[in-house]
């Protein structure tokens, strides 16, 4: 990104849909095992995501990794997931990060902009790893818009809202989970400010945001798990390209095999033939 005098880095990451802070990130270099770990922590969660660490140990040494507890629940962490399963709420949320109650239950979405979703998950690449945030449409699945980065912090998250705003204008509600991303003042403000209704998922119930998730699913069994990703860079030009496609030419079952841009834009003009 040194190589263009004339763009500012700011501007360049705006161009790459990169968080700046991961332009400024310098990985600590986790070792290849580490790596391995995190790779089948993910990809079983994907497929079992009530499974917790003590299950998910024995997983990992079934196929010959001599791994504890300890160790599998710091990588759980450091993945940002934890089992799905009815239990007491152990942790208190921090006393300025207002919880907002789920406004979906029974609710008939039938228009696109009338709820939109987002969440975070997590990208292994060849000795690294990055955190991936989008945001969709709930009625048609369109990607509104999207960012990568190598933190979890607020900012990007922020950046790629602020985008879906400013591209597609704003929803009538806005739905995520609880992750302190979300949480906070400075992403609940810009919510407020264009006078969006807020609704939180409840507390490990994963069917709440139900559409993001099986995104995760598609995006990472039909492009992350087929590709060794070299640097940050090319893993945005081949996410940005599987989504161009996942928008534009992708057939949804869900969807009477048609794509989300179409659903997308035929909701807001009807006379628009599919």
């Amino acid at each position: 990104m040194t190589d263009h005098p004339h763009l500012s880095v700011a501007r360049q990451c705006q161009l790459l849909l990169l968080a700046r802070s991961s332009f400024y990130y310098e990985s600590r270099g986790s070792s290849e095992e580490e790596l391995t770990l995190l790779r089948l922590i993910d990809q079983q969660y994907l497929a079992t995501p009530f499974y917790g660490s003590r299950r998910m140990s024995v997983v990992l040494r079934q196929q010959g990794y001599e791994v504890n507890r300890k160790r599998v629940q710091r990588l759980m962490r450091q993945l940002g997931i934890e089992a799905i399963y009815p239990k007491p709420r152990l942790s208190q949320a921090h006393p300025e990060h207002r919880i907002y109650p789920y406004l979906l239950r029974n609710l008939v979405v039938t228009r696109s902009n009338q709820v939109w979703c987002t969440d975070i998950t997590y990208l292994p690449i060849f000795k690294g790893h990055f955190y991936w945030v989008a945001m969709m449409d709930w009625f048609s699945r369109k990607v509104l818009s999207w960012r990568i980065s190598n933190t979890l912090d607020v900012a990007f998250c922020l950046e790629a809202l602020q985008e879906a705003l400013a591209r597609y204008g704003a929803p009538d509600i806005f739905n995520s989970d609880q992750g302190s991303q979300f949480t906070s003042n400075t992403f609940t403000n810009c919510l407020k400010a264009g006078g969006i209704q807020i609704s939180m998922d409840g507390r490990g119930r994963c069917h709440d945001n139900i559409f993001i998730e099986r995104l995760w699913r598609s995006l990472k069994y039909e492009l992350i798990y087929l590709m060794a990703f070299d640097s940050g860079i090319h893993l945005n030009q081949e996410v940005n390209t599987w989504f161009n496609w996942y928008n534009k030419e992708r057939p949804h079952q869900a969807l009477d095999y048609r794509t989300p841009e179409d659903i997308y834009l035929e909701s807001l003009c009807p006379s628009r033939e599919a």
